[in-house]
């Protein structure tokens, strides 16, 4: 039964329970931390890593291209194989676990340990994308067409909430240490690394606790073969679907680009600020902060902005948004100059990333296999993770400097923009059909 509100709001707290890996490891604290261990013997920042000489930030960069790339590789199988099996909560457990541990095992982390260290940062990313698309897959199943908006920033709204709160007993902990026995910062920023993984762990119990299981997908073809092979036959389908809807793949296009622009701010932001700005750790904690904050009603104006102009032309007016938060980063020298562009950045963060994933679930057709569906959509979000990340630590490693990084992810909004407005928009769209429709 769909829009129960006991269920929906068990899957919203499943933003609630991961996103604090995305504010304080991907974001703040441990960026914040890795600039300031991974350094070499003489305090430098090109380090070894698995015999390969690299500064710090380039490395930075690089993992989290190696953990998206392999993440884009694996979920489609494991989709395809959740819908044909019936245990796509299973799967969400697992990959759920493994970046709750590997953030725990971050307290670990000092200038001794820096490989086993990065390998954990890496191996965490896998876990919280990979978990991602059986999370997001949810969706079509628990809620209608009508209601895929508010749900949507709502879940988003939560996770920044309850980051947002972990981040402020962190800090409290950070900068208040003579509280807690006068323990040092790197002690300090290490439990918050532990914290990450424990408030996870434990908040996801609500949503595994109330979520289906999962629908089982039995035919006389699939009790013939075994699971991996039905997987790679059900991603056939799935693409052969695709096909013959040639709005979704528009939307996918586009999305693919915007948001090769759009995560790379958002995971090298920080450290941008750290190494090309000079700017103090603590200072950068608080603004990561403080952009959560504005994340919160950004996405719900969105929201609101989609129901008035359609999604798509709602995606549009955020692309132009980001174009000039790009432009801005280039030129940005103060540390005022960059909180502003701080706040802006909050302001769109979460209103696109809601409107993308609640516009792909329009688009869809109306199906069992949505985990199958959905696995495309992480492909193309994890691909497009790996490209601009890698781009952006490319341009860095050979011209030397992060401003022109920023250069290319704004000539991929333009491109994104372009593509976004080759779908037209309406208010209303209704997937089942025929995808002549607009959104």
């Amino acid at each position: 039964m769909k829009n129960t509100p006991r269920t929906l709001t068990a899957w919203t707290y499943y933003d609630w329970a991961n996103s604090v890996h995305s504010l304080v490891i991907v974001s703040s604290i441990f960026p914040v931390y890795f600039s300031a261990t991974a350094l070499n013997e003489t305090g430098g920042p090109i380090i070894s890593f698995l015999g390969f000489s690299l500064k710090n930030s380039v490395l930075f960069s690089y993992t989290i291209s190696a953990a998206f790339l392999f993440t884009a590789l694996l979920s489609p199988i494991c989709s395809a194989i959740a819908d044909y099996s019936g245990h796509k909560k299973a799967f969400m457990k697992f990959f759920c676990y493994l970046g709750a541990i590997s953030c725990s095992l971050l307290y670990f982390f000092t200038r001794e340990t820096t490989t086993f260290s990065v390998i954990c940062f890496w191996l965490s990313l896998i876990g919280w994308s990979g978990s991602i698309v059986f999370y997001n897959s949810y969706l079509p199943d628990i809620a209608t067409e009508d209601q895929y908006d508010r749900v949507s920033a709502r879940g988003f709204s939560m996770g920044y909430i309850g980051s947002v709160l972990l981040m402020i007993i962190n800090l409290v902990v950070i900068l208040k240490r003579e509280w807690f026995g006068n323990i040092s910062e790197a002690l300090a920023s290490r439990i918050a690394f532990l914290t990450v993984g424990l408030w996870w762990v434990g908040f996801a119990q609500i949503p595994f606790s109330r979520l289906p299981e999962g629908v089982k997908k039995v035919t006389p073809q699939t009790q013939k073969s075994n699971y991996l092979l039905n997987g790679f036959k059900e991603l056939q389908q799935v693409w052969a679907d695709l096909q013959q809807r040639p709005l979704a793949k528009r939307f996918l296009v586009s999305f693919f680009v915007y948001n090769m622009a759009v995560q790379t701010v958002m995971y090298v932001a920080t450290i941008f600020g750290s190494d090309e700005l000079k700017l103090p750790g603590q200072s950068l904690i608080i603004t990561v902060l403080l952009i959560q904050l504005v994340a919160i009603p950004g996405a719900f104006g969105f929201s609101r902005l989609s129901e008035w102009l359609g999604n798509t032309y709602a995606l549009m007016v955020a692309v132009v948004i980001w174009i000039g938060i790009c432009a801005g980063a280039y030129y940005v020298q103060t540390q005022s100059q960059f909180f502003m562009l701080a706040a802006i950045v909050g302001l769109v963060m979460g209103g696109i990333q809601s409107l993308s994933r609640s516009t792909y679930s329009k688009l869809i057709p109306a199906t069992t296999d949505t985990a199958s569906f959905f696995s495309f959509y992480d492909v193309t979000e994890k691909l497009s993770i790996v490209l601009g990340t890698l781009v952006y630590g490319l341009i860095e490693q050979i011209t030397g400097s992060m401003r022109n990084s920023v250069l290319a992810l704004l000539v991929l909004f333009v491109i994104g923009f372009l593509l976004l407005w080759r779908i037209p928009s309406q208010k209303v769209y209704h997937t089942h059909l025929e995808n002549a429709e607009v959104l």
